[in-house]
């Protein structure tokens, strides 16, 4: 194609190159810009009669047709190619599997998850795509629902913190970057909050709700520079995400004056017509679509059709969707597509898929992420005894895909990965504890109990997925026998249960949070021997452990650590790391006790129920190490600050153990009285600090004062004049923090 043409012609500004093509564009060559299909269907239906301006879940070798088919095309306007690389290249053969977002969030280390982040980019980019589906800035608080572990947890400051972080990683040095790979903010918005945890169902919550819990992290990465966002499947009052013209165009569009591209999710606008039941046809669903500012379909081909019969019948105009095509065609000007449409590097994918600098920030991440919830001193192991015998027992114990999570290999979303098991790249922990432990040291397996399986697709009812209930496997007394005669003749017994991809993920949102199949039998059986054990917990989401578990020598959680998960595990309990993990979301004794998120708002009668008090198992900021600390002398420097002021404070950090540590300093604002109901206290800052043994710090803390305002009743956010408490120290439990007094005037 002539160069002349000014839509190609790279020394224009970007503004006068998308007023050109626009002006070249059929209808149908618009509309077909706005489709993104997914690749595993008819690539020449997808790119030469549907126009399709993005593909999605591309296998290699229909990648490199895909492009050869937009050499073809009128236009050849380059697609658009995207996957869920949500914790590293999640579906590429030996790439690197980082840990699950929940996972990170336990690190509390932004640099840490932006490096995550900076180096999927790098292993995404050479191989052809340009867009990952991530971060996942859902507020996670419903534990019934599946998609826990997608998430950063259950607090708005520190989603945005690790999101923000997340997105310069994806980004790099901007989206011109060859090795950057652009952003995708999701699920926007209140995804999480659907009624009894089922998913992609109705949301319970108010426009102020919003506004005050689930919206900051979003429009903290819209600031930041998050160049896609990605609609939730939900309804909020009963308008769905992807027709919700005032979340979309009023707040999004409007007050953030975000200027990037939104992608609906899977058939969001053909659900508005079958499952939703808002719209008669996809005529009318389209034309919902456009008229709200969504700019990708993502898998919803008669969109195509819909949308052209919509501007036919005058249902929106061609303005509105020049509008949307506009902003993807200035997204692809941006990162240079139209000069360098960035297909697979062969050379560059070998040189840095699963490199080994990039297996060093998985094994960091995954080291960080481990939280050691109880140990009476049996951690960590003593590598000094000359001979120790170890049982490595359950079900999560050698299991790769229960390492790697949901979201990634064999996980089951994409169908050209389903036979993709990394076995000889995967660190369990059995593998883990046998690769290290001291010379002489003998460390046997038995597995002991099952999980279960189900949730296999077995159809469809109004669009979406229909999957078999779960099955619990039954309590094998022959397995539990083995398990238990292995752990009496050891000096320890290492427990690993947890869940697996059949109770987590989307879709599989479950009704109780108890361990499944034989796990509960196995570990009230190895208790029961009086051998010393550790729990390890291997799972996507906080679970209700049974009391044997609750009361062993040591537990520790590990959200899906990826693949260097089970040496990061090892490491641990054999002393090498000092465990540094904090819990980003709050752990129950019981389903029923939910909710159980820290900054709950105040109210009455809400402190227990009848049956059970309202004491969670493992609260929000919680995490041991095998030294302690202690927070001292928290001052705040000018007790009367005005809104445009500063608050500054000092507090003192004390390693009071016998081992160098790492303490994660956790700062909350408690708002003594309110016009409108609020949190008893959120966080507001946090850091790390690395301190020897007697080692004392003085931290300076410094906060704008308009940060801390609440969403009052008419649903605007400000700062309240009145009383305030800074409340510092080691987890959000009460008695974990120290406190001082000041007034905001």
């Amino acid at each position: 194609m002539s160069a002349a043409l000014p839509y190609l012609d790279a020394s224009l500004s970007v503004d006068e190159r998308v007023r050109d093509l626009l002006g070249r564009m059929s209808l149908a060559e618009k509309v077909g810009q706005m489709l993104q299909l997914d690749a595993q269907t008819d690539l020449e239906d997808i790119v030469l009669h549907r126009h399709a301006g993005s593909i999605l879940h591309t296998a290699p070798e229909r990648l490199a047709r895909a492009h050869a088919l937009v050499a073809r095309s009128r236009l050849q306007i380059p697609l658009l190619v995207a996957d869920d690389c949500i914790h590293g290249h999640s579906f590429w053969p030996g790439a690197t599997i980082l840990p699950s977002q929940l996972a990170m969030a336990c690190t509390w280390n932004p640099t840490l998850v932006e490096q995550g982040a900076r180096m999927t980019a790098r292993e995404v980019a050479p191989t052809g795509i340009h867009w990952t589906f991530s971060p996942v800035l859902c507020i996670a608080r419903d534990l019934r629902w599946g998609r826990v572990d997608e998430t950063f947890g259950e607090d708005p400051h520190l989603l945005g913190e690790l999101g923000v972080a997340m997105v310069r990683g994806y980004q790099g040095e901007g989206l011109g970057d060859p090795t950057a790979i652009l952003a995708c903010a999701k699920h926007f918005a209140g995804y999480s909050e659907t009624i009894g945890g089922r998913d992609a169902s109705e949301a319970d919550i108010s426009r102020r709700k919003l506004r005050s819990w689930f919206l900051p992290p979003f429009e903290r990465v819209a600031r930041a520079g998050a160049r896609s966002f990605m609609l939730g499947y939900e309804s909020i009052d009963g308008v769905p995400i992807t027709a919700n013209d005032w979340l979309l165009n009023e707040v999004l569009r409007g007050e953030w004056g975000f200027e990037g591209t939104l992608v609906t999710d899977w058939n969001n606008v053909g659900s508005l017509m079958t499952a939703q039941r808002i719209a008669a046809d996809t005529t009318e669903a389209a034309a919902m679509a456009i008229r709200c500012g969504n700019d990708f379909v993502m898998t919803t081909p008669d969109f195509f059709e819909g949308a052209q019969e919509a501007v036919h019948r005058g249902l929106v105009s061609m303005q509105q969707v020049d509008e949307a095509v506009g902003r993807i065609l200035r997204l692809k000007m941006d990162m240079g597509l139209f000069e360098d449409p960035r297909h697979p590097h062969v050379e560059r994918q070998r040189e840095v898929i699963g490199c080994a600098a990039h297996r060093e920030v998985a094994l960091e991440q995954a080291r960080r992420s481990l939280v050691l919830l109880r140990n009476d001193g049996t951690l960590p192991l003593s590598p000094q005894a000359s001979t120790r015998r170890v049982a490595v027992l359950g079900p999560n114990a050698d299991d790769v895909q229960a390492q790697l999570g949901d979201w990634a290999a064999a996980s089951g979303q994409v169908e050209w990965m389903r036979e993709y098991m990394p076995r000889d790249l995967v660190s369990t922990v059995l593998t883990g504890l046998r690769g290290i432990v001291p010379e002489g040291w003998v460390v046997d397996h038995e597995r002991g109990a099952l999980i279960g399986e189900g949730a296999k697709l077995v159809g469809y009812e109004d669009d979406q997925p229909v999957w078999s209930p779960f099955v619990a496997a039954p309590v094998d007394d022959e397995e539990v026998e083995r398990a238990v005669e292995l752990a009496r003749g050891s000096d320890i017994a290492v427990v690993v249960v947890g869940d697996n991809v059949d109770l987590t993920g989307e879709g599989k949102s479950t009704a109780t949070l108890e361990l499944q199949g034989g796990q509960v039998a196995l570990l009230d059986a190895v208790a029961a021997t009086g051998t010393p054990m550790v729990v390890v917990v291997v799972s996507g989401k906080p679970l209700a452990l049974p009391a044997s578990a609750l009361n062993a020598a040591a537990l520790v959680q590990a959200f899906n650590p990826g693949m260097e998960g089970g040496r990061a595990v090892a490491e641990l309990l054999l002393g090498r790391i000092e465990p540094s993990g904090r819990l980003p979301i709050t752990i129950p004794f019981h389903v029923g006790q939910q909710p159980v998120h820290y900054n709950q708002v105040r109210g009455q009668h809400g402190s227990r129920y009848a049956d059970l008090t309202q004491d969670p198992a493992s609260v929000f900021g919680e995490g041991l190490g095998y030294t302690s600390f202690a927070f001292r002398s928290l001052e705040v420097l000018k007790d009367h600050v005005g809104v445009d002021d500063e608050l500054r404070a000092m507090v003192t950090v004390t390693n009071t153990g016998s081992r160098p540590g790492r303490e994660t300093v956790q700062v909350y604002l408690h708002d003594v009285v309110t016009s409108a109901t609020w949190a008893g206290k959120e966080l507001k800052r946090f850091c790390q600090v690395d301190l020897y043994p007697g080692e004392s710090r003085r931290i300076e803390l410094l906060m704008p004062v308009h940060e801390f305002s609440i969403v009052d009743a008419a649903g605007a956010r400000r700062v309240e004049p009145g009383e305030f408490r800074l409340l510092v120290g080691h987890s959000s439990r009460a008695q974990d923090l120290v406190s001082a007094t000041f007034w905001v005037e």
